[in-house]
């Protein structure tokens, strides 16, 4: 075990380890799980270079680095040569002139943002009634779902108040003024705490407003509330126990954008802010029943919010519909210049797709015949919508034989929780199994740095083998679990929209995920609308809820 921990610190920045207790046969383990052989001259020359990287280590070892100190190295999507269109088109919402209460108030609970924007542009419900009934839709059902992590009466109360004042007196922001919403807790607002769903930060507060918290308070949306998450996103259970998926409360909900999700799901909110790495807004959407869109890597500065991976993490909104996804990245994309990824890309929604028009593809090496059923129907029916479906092979089997994607993950997100495991505060963690992040960190330090970086250079030929299809297809549709496409999208950092299908023999939500461009999550998201608009699956809600 000795050896094994001195070797982590040479070649891996492990524990600290003084360097005159190297010996040079620890150097033979080295070259073993390395699969390398030196000779003995060569280990000869190498050993007083190996302590002297000891030696750095540990001195590197005494100095603090913060979750939220970044690497100098940004991770882009765009490749040479790639083109875009840089001009911001004035987007026109058709908020619907005649949305009224409805008898039954419960009913308000499924309300799209346009039909509440309606409601409060016309001064038919101010911003803080509506406020206090989700507030206490929340309060009824948050511990029922395990989604709460903590609610903000206050803010929201002062942000309805103003809301209402400032729309009386004629100062109408658009359709997210006065509408609650709630984040994943893994973004800082100050005067909140901010626990990443860990026992060890259950007290944290960080001094800061996370960019997306930024940007709906401008928008004059209004906190409510803050939502579970696995554990340092990973899963659904975390320090308060297990988020519930709204259908069937004996089942969890998928995670880490957990209590986002089900609140959603649910009416207990009308959106949230989830983040996703490699899967955390996806896999909950087709659990819960969500829509849930994973916009273009860069294209929402994550500032603010916990770094588990710095060239994989991504932040998007879940919804029950994709024109209120639409809606909620409006006001979310671009930068605050504080994420060296993020960009400031136009978004010239419409909401309208002429899917004859449009080049549509489907990836037929993952449409398998024993998965067939809710997904041949969604393809039925974007042919009867009149696309032209062209039936493609998604570039998996021969680029996607390496699991690159552990690679990069698990370096990048040991580096971020480097004191954590290094102090032993992982101990403190409620769920310690081998899947879990405490071992999933340990375990991470023995990444090589030199396979970490050639992880990436195949990531860049990744790259390259999804543009060459990406660029002769507006859209493509994928099952949401189909080969390795979660891994090879969330990798290029291509959008994609996850949306309920429908329901499998244990009436639990189905779904399928459309992959669009770099950048054109307008073209994406109004495809998907048009396939909701013709099915109303998204507006199939779960009954304990109603």
């Amino acid at each position: 075990m000795k050896i094994l921990l001195l070797f982590a610190c040479i070649f891996f920045g492990g524990y600290a380890i003084a360097q005159d207790t190297l010996i040079k046969p620890d150097l033979v383990t080295g070259e073993k799980f390395l699969g390398l052989a030196f000779t003995q001259p060569e280990m000869d020359s190498m050993y007083d270079n190996v302590k002297g990287t000891v030696k750095e280590i540990n001195k590197m070892h005494s100095y603090h680095l913060g979750n939220e100190v970044p690497m100098s190295l940004w991770q882009s999507p765009i490749l040479p040569g790639m083109k875009f269109k840089k001009e911001q088109a004035r987007i026109a919402w058709d908020i619907p002139a005649n949305v009224n209460l409805p008898k039954n108030r419960n009913e308000l609970a499924y309300y799209s943002i346009l039909q509440l924007a309606s409601l409060i542009k016309n001064k038919k419900i101010t911003s803080e009634s509506l406020t206090n009934f989700f507030l206490e839709r929340l309060k009824k059902y948050g511990d029922t779902l395990q989604c709460v992590i903590s609610l903000t009466p206050e803010i929201a109360m002062e942000q309805a108040r103003q809301a209402d004042k400032e729309i009386a007196m004629g100062k109408y922001r658009g359709p997210l003024h006065g509408i609650p919403y709630g984040l994943k807790d893994l973004f800082a607002v100050r005067g909140t705490k901010t626990t990443w769903g860990a026992a060890p930060y259950k007290d944290q507060v960080v001094d800061a407003d996370a960019y997306v918290y930024t940007k709906l308070k401008e928008a004059g949306a209004v906190l409510i509330a803050k939502f579970s998450l696995g554990a340092l996103a990973m899963g659904d259970y975390w320090y308060g126990g297990r988020t519930k998926n709204p259908w069937n409360l004996k089942f969890g909900s998928s995670g880490s954008s957990a209590g986002s999700t089900a609140a959603t799901v649910a009416g207990l909110i009308p959106f949230a802010i989830g983040t996703e790495t490699l899967g955390s807004i996806i896999s909950p959407s087709s659990t819960c029943g969500a829509t849930g869109l994973r916009p273009t890597f860069g294209s929402i500065s994550r500032s603010g919010a916990m770094t588990l991976s710095w060239s994989l993490d991504k932040v998007g909104p879940l919804c029950r519909s994709a024109e209120d996804a639409a809606v909620v990245f409006n006001y979310l994309h671009g930068t605050d210049e504080k994420d060296g990824s993020a960009v400031n890309m136009p978004f010239n929604y419409t909401g309208k797709a002429n899917l004859s028009k449009l080049k549509i593809g489907y990836a037929k090496n993952y449409f398998k015949k024993d998965t067939l059923g809710n997904e041949q129907a969604v393809l039925n029916k974007f042919s009867e919508l009149g696309a032209h479906l062209i039936p493609i092979d998604f570039p998996d089997s021969g680029i996607y034989n390496i699991n690159i994607v552990s690679f990069i993950i698990g370096a990048e997100c040991a580096a971020a929780f480097d004191e954590f495991t290094r102090s032993n505060l992982d101990d403190m963690m409620t769920r310690q199994g081998r899947g879990d992040w405490p071992n999933q960190f340990r375990s991470s330090r023995f990444i090589p740095a030199v396979d970490y970086i050639n992880a990436n250079r195949h990531r860049y030929l990744l790259m390259q083998k999804v543009r060459e299809l990406m660029d002769q297809y507006d859209v493509i549709i994928c099952p949401t679990f189909g080969g390795h496409q979660l891994a090879i999208t969330n990798l290029t950092g291509y959008p994609v929209v996850c949306m309920p299908t429908g329901f499998n023999k244990r009436n639990l939500p189905t779904s399928i995920t459309l992959v669009g461009k770099l950048y054109d999550e307008a073209t994406l998201l109004a495809v998907a609308n048009a396939f909701q608009q013709a099915t109303g699956w998204n507006k199939m809600h779960p009954m304990f809820f109603q």
